[in-house]
């Protein structure tokens, strides 16, 4: 008799799809798993391993979808339920059920330390792994709902980690993503760091594969950045940082708590586009924080042209029940029409730069892996070296390596044809 089929569905960051990859895991030595919700046959059990960083909104239509679709199935929440979620979500539902991936393996009897499953079929792509190094951070920005639920910085060991990897490339991932809330403090807790981490994968799982590091905030970085700049010279690491600074006025970054400086990050900037011809920097943008005048715009508009960042992930503040930003914007919120004008102005000057950085691939040969189909019908999306997405005329299978000319160029994507 085949055994219940369970639906594990995760939304926002890598970090928590790793997670869902790892509940399926824990759950498939009683369950066969799926990771979108099934057509054709009822669950015995949903898991919605939801992201709120920017609300609830999402959260709460994805339970409304997957409680009409299978009305009466049990469903269980995981990810980063806030208590604002919580409390709307129990009023949809109130047989809903909150749990963690501790409780969830510890009922199964699985270690999340030694997790090292390759089973292609217990991930959310065949040639996509992802393994998560940390949870949790060492701050607490007055903005973010997602240290109030993932709590405190929990570095897993190089040694698990890096058997993930070594299983994964084994079982066919050409493509690692490295990831956590804040991989830049990756073992701080331990007495390791995330350089030491990569140069450890690096000699101990040899292979045809790129390693994709996940996002670091600056002050930690700055603390190994030489031995962190070593990595990238190894071909198997994509030529790609993130590093959120989220705003370039000081006076914000210190209301926000975020313990950098606009001039931390523009160091960090400078060192790797420094170093690297082809190099990709994304950085992420909050505008319209409690207090933001125009004048802290335009140093965040400045910082932006000054570092080029070829992405650059804009968001209009939202104000998160819980954290301190909640009630500074009840004394000196930013209206929403001004919100938008500023996003507007952002995301206009960051176009222009992220398409003049990518017209600089134009002319260049170079080897990428595809990984989905386009959104443009008959094209398909690859990666190159700098984790650029690279759009390719064709449909062509995922995982493949080919050679490409790149053609042209967009803010968001280069335009290739194959040699």
């Amino acid at each position: 008799m085949q055994a219940p089929l369970v639906a594990i569905i995760s939304q926002g960051c890598a970090a928590n799809f790793g997670d869902g990859e790892r509940i399926a895991r824990a759950l498939a030595t009683k369950f066969r798993i799926a990771f979108s919700l099934p057509t054709g046959e009822i669950p015995a059990t949903i898991y919605l391993n939801i992201c709120t960083a920017k609300g609830i909104a999402g959260a709460l239509k994805l339970l409304r979808k997957t409680i009409e679709t299978f009305p009466g199935v049990p469903v269980y929440i995981t990810g980063c339920p806030t208590k604002d979620f919580r409390e709307e979500a129990l009023g949809i539902l109130p047989s809903l059920q909150f749990t963690d991936f501790t409780e969830i393996e510890s009922k199964i009897g699985t270690d999340r330390e030694s997790d090292t499953s390759s089973s292609p079929l217990l991930r959310t792509s065949r040639f996509t792994g992802i393994v998560n190094i940390e949870q949790g951070c060492m701050d607490a920005c007055a903005f973010c709902s997602t240290h109030l639920v993932k709590g405190r910085l929990r570095s897993y060991s190089t040694e698990s980690i890096t058997a993930q990897v070594h299983n994964l490339v084994n079982s066919g991932c050409s493509e690692i993503l490295l990831t956590g809330q804040d991989c830049g403090c990756y073992g701080f807790d331990t007495g390791t760091n995330l350089a030491e981490l990569v140069q450890n994968i690096l000699v101990h799982v040899p292979g045809d594969y790129k390693l994709r590091l996940g996002m670091g905030n600056p002050r930690h970085l700055l603390t190994y950045a030489d031995a962190l700049l070593d990595c990238f010279a190894d071909n198997r690491v994509y030529k790609f940082i993130h590093l959120p600074v989220q705003s370039g006025s000081e006076r914000i970054l210190k209301a926000m708590n975020r313990r950098h400086t606009a001039r931390d990050y523009a160091s960090l900037a400078e060192m790797f586009n420094r170093h690297f011809d082809r190099f990709t920097l994304s950085t992420d943008m909050i505008v319209g924080f409690p207090g933001e005048t125009d004048e802290d715009f335009n140093a965040t508009l400045d910082l932006l042209k000054e570092t080029r960042p070829t992405v650059c992930n804009i968001t209009r503040f939202v104000a998160r029940p819980g954290t301190p930003a909640f009630v500074l914007n009840r004394e000196a919120a930013v209206s929403d029409a001004e919100k938008h004008r500023r996003s507007a102005a952002l995301a206009q000057a960051f176009q222009e730069i992220a398409c003049e950085n990518n017209a600089r691939w134009i002319g260049h040969e170079t080897e990428v892996r595809t990984e989905k189909e386009g959104h443009r019908s008959g094209t398909t999306i690859a990666r190159n070296e700098a984790y650029n997405p690279v759009a390719i005329p064709g449909n062509f299978a995922p995982g493949q390596k080919m050679s490409v000319r790149i053609t042209g160029a967009e803010p968001f994507a280069l335009i290739a044809e194959p040699l």
